[in-house]
């Protein structure tokens, strides 16, 4: 079911995957953290070509704003309990200025794609694994 537009801004939790439709129509998806003191998880779904090459170059702990239709629904975990479920279908990607491991707290400054620098910083600590994550 199709909420409304939705503008959010957040970490990039999971790598970015990219899967093919039976029309050979390239589907990418990560997921995104949009908490700040505790982690809320948004699945990004990216269906235009013009954001393939941004998707493709996406990376975990990136600071991303993300434009899209939001969506809700139910997902089964593989113990047969259900969750809902949260997604954005993309209508824009924009890398943000700092990363969630960045010192700095400037997230007003949006980069153009190329811009932005490749951190060295460790990775953080996360509270899941990949594995709980129902999407």
């Amino acid at each position: 079911m199709s909420l409304a537009k939705a503008a959010v801004t957040g970490i990039v939790y999971k790598t970015p995957k990219t899967g093919y439709t039976q029309n050979n129509v390239a589907v990418s998806s990560f997921v995104l953290n949009i908490g700040t003191q505790e982690e809320i998880l948004v699945r990004v779904i990216v269906k235009r070509q013009s954001l393939e090459e941004v998707v493709s170059n996406l990376s975990k702990n990136q600071k991303v704003l993300v434009e899209g239709r939001l969506q809700n629904g139910i997902s089964k975990l593989d113990d047969g309990t259900e969750k809902r479920v949260f997604e954005i279908e993309a209508a824009t990607i924009e890398l943000m200025g700092a990363s969630s491991s960045s010192s700095s707290n400037d997230d007003g400054d949006i980069l153009q794609f190329g811009e932005m620098e490749s951190s060295s910083a460790p990775e953080a600590d996360t509270l899941m694994d990949d594995e709980e994550i129902p999407f």
